[in-house]
């Protein structure tokens, strides 16, 4: 953690809705006039896509049909902590992209599956921000937890999760059902050790409900939608958290315990502006009194 150079690490698994909580944030930074510096979970995977295959199958081969991008094994975790330690000294760190399709290929110049090349973040960056698999991750090599100032969790009930998984990747990676649902089953372990821990980690939990049934994912026709959702905010830490002022700026919320509300899934932007953004103006205003 860091005073002069805090870290935001917004941690889910695949089809949790990480990137959608991270344009919260960018309009959130855009209007505060906050300069951040960004690293995606992506870039700190071991291998690219091909190689991926492949370390799948030596697993397999091996008598472990589980390894997954959700394990330790398949990722840098020890490199991303040490961007993250070098950050909170002293605001300087890499990372890199990986290049997931064709458009993302002809804009970096480097083909899908692959990762571009290393490079420093700009010089002068207000605050870190992490969005991916892994950002309050501990485990025996890695404690990248420790290291951040705000931790948020993304975590949908999980046959919501299944749903937008299997929907996002047919539709965007032309994978089929029972390819998505082999790919969801091989994870389940390092679901279970290594993403769902985190989840104690974070400061606040957005885990969405859906209020439609979704009790088989597997041929569900539709992701229901936020207005078919209700979301549980928890909140680690509720001290200074004005839970009254929360309930009146969003009809139809209620708190559920002491430390939690539940809101209208269309609420949820709304929900993330209220809250979030106080939370990021105090870690600017302790960087800015510091420095």
């Amino acid at each position: 953690m860091s005073v002069r150079h805090p870290i935001i690490s917004v941690t889910g698994s695949s089809g949790a809705g990480t990137t959608t909580v991270k344009q919260t944030f960018e309009r959130i930074f855009r209007r505060e006039g906050i300069t951040a510096a960004f690293i995606e979970g992506d870039a700190f995977h071991r291998y690219g896509r091909a190689e991926m295959r492949r370390a799948v199958a030596d697993a397999a081969a091996s008598g472990n049909p589980h390894f997954s991008h959700f394990g330790p094994e398949a990722n840098l975790l020890p490199e991303l902590e040490a961007v993250f330690a070098e950050y909170a000294r002293d605001g300087n760190g890499r990372t890199r992209h990986y290049v997931h399709d064709e458009r993302e290929g002809e804009l970096f110049g480097t083909p899908p599956g692959t990762f571009t090349a290393w490079e420093s973040f700009a010089p002068g960056t207000d605050l870190l921000f992490y969005e991916g698999l892994h950002g309050a991750a501990v485990t025996d090599t890695a404690d990248v937890a420790r290291h951040a100032d705000l931790k948020i969790g993304v975590v949908p009930v999980i046959n919501l999760e299944w749903t937008q998984k299997i929907h996002r990747d047919k539709a965007a990676r032309g994978y089929s059902t029972e390819a998505v649902t082999d790919t969801i089953l091989r994870r389940m372990p390092d679901y279970i050790r290594y993403i769902c821990p985190q989840f104690t980690e974070t400061d606040v939990n957005f885990q969405r409900v859906p209020m439609v049934d979704t009790s088989n994912p597997f041929v569900a026709r539709w992701i229901p939608t936020a207005d078919e959702s209700m979301v549980v905010i928890r909140f680690k830490n509720p001290r200074g958290i004005d839970f009254a002022y929360l309930v009146s700026m969003l009809h139809g919320s209620l708190m559920s315990r002491a430390n939690t509300i539940v809101i209208p899934g269309g609420k949820l932007d709304l929900a993330m502006q209220l809250i979030l953004t106080p939370m990021i103006l105090q870690l600017i205003d302790r960087k800015r009194r510091a420095s």
